[in-house]
C-alpha cells in the first residue's frame, strides 16, 4: 500500500474513532497520529485474537478499531 494511502487511511481511521468517542474529530494531525498509532495497536490485538481482514476496507476497519481503544486509554489517564 502507498504512503499516501497509508496516511488517507489513518487519517480518516483517526476521524472516525474521534467521532466514535467524543463525538467530533481533533484536527487532521492529531487524527492522523492517532489512525496510524491505531492501526499498529489494533493490528497487534486483532492479531491476538487470530482476526485478520485484508483490503483497504479491512486496513481501515483494523486502524478504527485501535484507534478507538487508544482513545479509551487515553481517556483512563486524562484528568475530568
Amino acid at each position: 500500500m502507498g504512503i499516501i494511502l497509508s496516511i488517507l487511511i489513518g487519517a480518516l481511521a483517526g476521524f472516525i474513532a474521534g467521532k466514535i468517542m467524543k463525538g467530533g474529530g481533533f484536527g487532521f494531525w492529531i487524527n492522523l497520529l492517532v489512525g496510524i498509532v491505531g492501526g499498529f495497536l489494533g493490528g497487534m490485538v486483532l492479531g491476538w485474537l487470530g482476526i485478520s481482514w485484508g483490503g483497504i476496507w479491512g486496513t481501515l476497519l483494523t486502524a478504527v478499531i485501535g484507534a478507538v481503544i487508544l482513545l479509551w486509554i487515553i481517556s483512563l489517564f486524562k484528568k475530568k
